[in-house]
């Protein structure tokens, strides 16, 4: 074990605590060992004895919104499998918190302050941010207008339009966002547990992203609070992996009833491994460096 990498984690995670302290955030520590795991349709949890590892907190966190409490986070390990690479790792910490009545322009500030936060706690400057649509950088980047752009014009041969925008997404646009960036807009048919907006040009999820540096560090959304809406993307998404040869996830229905009790509520997931990497200028989440 690195000594100097445990202490830039530890400084990052102090300052963490301390700024979600200051604004009001009881942290709420939930089960690893969970009956249900995940719901999306491309995450593939661990088998544990008696259960499954969670692959976030956001089924116990959204029952703790759900009980009556307006501002909760949790800083935690989660598991998930078939993730390889220098940014990816079966076992990583996740931050993930929850905020009642914010919508994602609040997040998105909140998300930056953090950020700003942990770097100055590091000693770096935070590059100059920029916010865009995921439809703004297909027309920047590929010439493409996803309101109007078929899976043929995406390049798809037999793949779905979501899988040729997935694609695209990773070749095309990934290797460009290299700067601090956050990403807005993305298709409905992406949406997971995130609202749908259908009064603009075209349906988009309420969500966002937030890459820095050329790594992915959290996904937030504009949260479902319909309890029959997120059974219905339960269930979609288990059609999708039988269709694809992989066993349905296992419905958490403690979980789908507290989504009908939520308030108006807006929640991100951000890996404290990839923001301290990213932050401290290193090539990976190597867990050797701590």
């Amino acid at each position: 074990m690195n000594a100097s990498g445990l202490r830039t984690r530890a400084s990052v995670l102090a300052t963490t605590r301390a700024f979600f302290g200051d604004r009001g955030y009881l942290e709420v520590p939930t089960p690893v060992l969970v009956p249900s795991a995940a719901m999306e349709e491309h995450l593939f949890p661990l088998k544990a004895d008696g259960g499954l590892l969670r692959t976030s907190p956001e089924f116990a966190l959204k029952r703790a919104i759900a009980s009556g409490l307006g501002r909760v986070y949790e800083i935690g390990p989660c598991f998930r499998g078939r993730e390889d690479g220098p940014w990816h790792g079966t076992e990583f910490l996740m931050l993930e918190w929850y905020r009642v009545g914010a919508g994602l322009p609040e997040l998105i500030a909140e998300t930056r302050a953090l950020i700003s936060a942990c770097a100055a706690t590091l000693g770096v400057e935070v590059l100059p941010w920029r916010q865009v649509t995921v439809r703004e950088l297909f027309l920047e980047v590929c010439g493409l207008d996803l309101a109007t752009a078929s899976a043929a014009e995406l390049g798809a041969s037999d793949d779905t339009w979501d899988e040729a925008f997935f694609r695209r997404w990773v070749q095309d646009i990934e290797p460009t966002l290299t700067d601090a960036v956050v990403v807005t807009d993305w298709p409905a048919s992406q949406a997971a547990l995130a609202q749908v907006r259908t009064d603009g040009e075209w349906p988009t999820a309420c969500r966002f992203e937030v890459y820095y540096r050329g790594v992915e560090l959290a996904n937030a959304f504009f949260e479902v609070i319909d309890a029959r809406e997120q059974r219905h993307r339960f269930m979609a998404a288990n059609v999708a992996r039988l269709a694809a040869g992989e066993p349905p996830h296992p419905i958490d229905e403690a979980f789908i009833e507290a989504v009908g009790r939520m308030p108006t509520t807006a929640g991100i997931a951000l890996g404290i491994d990839r923001l301290v990497a990213a932050l401290a200028g290193w090539d990976g989440i190597d867990p050797g460096r701590v």
